[in-house]
């Protein structure tokens, strides 16, 4: 799904986005409501960047990237760990892309996700390459998505990668001899 987003561009840097688990939904400008194989999850755009709200069997998971006033968790290159019931992997990367070939990959990203059943992509005013776009699939019993970033202005693509599974007995150590 694609859509024009009705705000100004907030979150004008990639250095000015931050991580963080755990938030409360913030106020969205587009959702997308999905059934993945038993686990609910919602994409979110928000006026500064994004935000997935995962609940499955006994887990919630909520992943935040996004300008968040008074953050001070820089966005990771990488995360591993624990939350609750959840295993959580989460990477992300800057790429910097001269203006010609940022065009042509803002506009392949968001013809990937445009027309994608799991995928949600809004669009800033002011420019057709200032996005926010999101992916997400099921695959070996863990729900993936990817999330890209986009900074005209300075030629920067934000691209994440999150992965999230309720733990199994196997990986928590639990019941091993």
């Amino acid at each position: 799904m694609l859509t024009t987003l009705n705000t100004a561009y907030s979150d004008t840097r990639a250095a000015d986005l931050a991580w963080a688990l755990g938030r409360e939904p913030l106020p969205a400008l587009a959702t997308l409501d999905l059934e993945l194989t038993g686990a609910k999850l919602q994409l979110r755009l928000l006026g500064a960047s994004h935000q997935v709200l995962v609940e499955e069997g006994r887990g919630l998971c909520s992943e935040t990237v996004a300008c968040i006033p008074g953050s001070s968790t820089p966005l990771p290159l990488g995360v591993a760990t624990r939350v609750g019931d959840w295993e959580y992997e989460f990477a992300a990367r800057v790429e910097v892309l001269a203006p010609g070939s940022f065009a042509g990959r803002a506009q392949e990203l968001l013809a990937l996700v445009a027309d994608h059943p799991q995928g949600l992509a809004g669009v800033f005013p002011g420019s057709p390459h200032a996005f926010t776009a999101m992916l997400a699939q099921r695959c070996q019993g863990r729900i993936h998505w990817r999330t890209w970033h986009a900074y005209p202005q300075d030629g920067q693509l934000v691209a994440t990668r999150t992965r999230v599974g309720v733990r199994t007995m196997a990986h928590s150590g639990v019941g091993r001899a």
